[in-house]
């Protein structure tokens, strides 16, 4: 029998992200290099990644990926699709075989546009109405999910290591300025390839590890707003937890990441008295927001990376760094291995929010 600290428990799932915020294109095969490299910290029961600039050619269209376990669901969802937005291209989502991974759902995406007459009939802005939709189809639509759905954006996951998960997409022909990735460990939720991280919303990716124990009052919260919980794991709060901070309610980034981590009171009533006041105020407005638990996540969105962990630093976290390129990981050893010669790397204290954004260069250069 192995005695208490000659087996090593890892801690639960694998997270990596990088930017490159001067806007340069690279293939998927580096964030899996990293992904892969903490293997041990995921046991085969989920695996994915998000892509960020890989559709030029339809960068003006929201390109939706879906899942369907039979071609009934696929029928109810494309009639969604067809009353509701123009569609420009579809097709099935690219695959290759991989031996690890079992059967696959019907993979697909569509790149649409929405119709103006459905907007002005919902009296909501363009992404309220995208939204929408994403929450009917994952609520009502049985075999069904909306695996992402922003523009010149996509997300790839499923049930096998996140290594080969990358290889069954192909994702070495996909060219973005930023990836993130996720090794998935679940412990109370199951293995099934909706579940896998990460989860989305518009151009809202994340992926997780760690544990939510706030999710109840989280969820409830969120609902208030109209966000609808279906994908059987806490994870998915962070996603919609985000949208609402950021998109609808127009919190800095910075600031969101103050809510889901948010300074102790103690802390708070040792600040100057302007910061004082503004945390004391996100706390009694976004008091059921606080993440409590122990968590580590990356937050991709168009032009940037976000990463956070929690307040106490319960999950890892690390940075770093080389020339115009911001990494983030789960362990050092993610980030030198596709970047030797790293040239600062630090570890953020609990709570503190890293950021990477696109350079105003590279943002317009793209966006052309």
């Amino acid at each position: 029998m192995l005695r208490e600290g000659e087996y090593r428990i890892p801690s639960g799932c694998a997270i990596s992200g990088f930017i490159n915020k001067d806007g340069r294109r690279v293939d998927g095969s580096a964030i899996i290099q990293s992904i892969a490299l903490m293997q041990e910290r995921s046991n085969g029961l989920g695996g994915g990644f998000a892509a960020y600039g890989i559709y030029p050619e339809y960068q003006d269209y929201y390109a939706l990926h879906l899942l369907f376990e039979d071609k009934l669901s696929r029928n109810q969802v494309e009639e969604l699709i067809k009353d509701n937005f123009y569609i420009e291209a579809e097709d099935r989502i690219p695959t290759r075989h991989v031996r690890s991974i079992g059967k696959a759902p019907l993979l697909w995406r569509y790149f649409v546009t929405p119709r103006l007459s459905k907007i002005e009939e919902s009296q909501e802005t363009e992404a309220d109405f995208m939204t929408r939709l994403v929450m009917r189809i994952n609520d009502s639509v049985n075999g069904a999910y909306v695996v992402s759905s922003g523009k010149n954006m996509g997300a790839f996951k499923g049930v096998g290591y996140p290594e080969d998960i990358g290889e069954f997409f192909r994702l070495d022909e996909y060219q973005a300025y930023s990836w993130i990735a996720h090794g998935r460990f679940p412990t109370n939720t199951p293995g099934w390839w909706g579940g896998a991280h990460p989860f989305t919303l518009l151009d809202w990716s994340v992926v997780h590890n760690g544990e939510i124990s706030s999710y109840g009052a989280n969820r409830r919260f969120l609902e208030m707003y109209g966000y609808k919980m279906t994908l059987q794991t806490d994870t998915e709060v962070v996603a919609y937890a985000i949208d609402l901070l950021v998109r609808r309610h127009k919190l800095p980034l910075e600031l969101a990441a103050r809510v889901l981590a948010a300074p102790f009171w103690q802390e708070i009533d040792r600040l100057p008295a302007a910061e004082r006041d503004l945390y004391t105020r996100l706390r009694v407005v976004y008091g059921s927001l606080l993440m409590n638990g122990p968590f580590s996540i990356i937050v991709g969105f168009s032009g940037g990376i976000m990463a956070l962990n929690d307040r106490i630093k319960l999950r890892p976290l690390v940075a770093g760094s080389k020339g115009a390129t911001l990494y983030v990981a789960s362990e050092e050893a993610a980030i030198r291995e596709i970047c030797p010669d790293v040239e600062r790397v630090w570890y953020p204290q609990g709570g503190e929010p890293v950021i990477g954004r696109l350079e105003e260069e590279a943002q317009c250069r793209l966006s052309a």
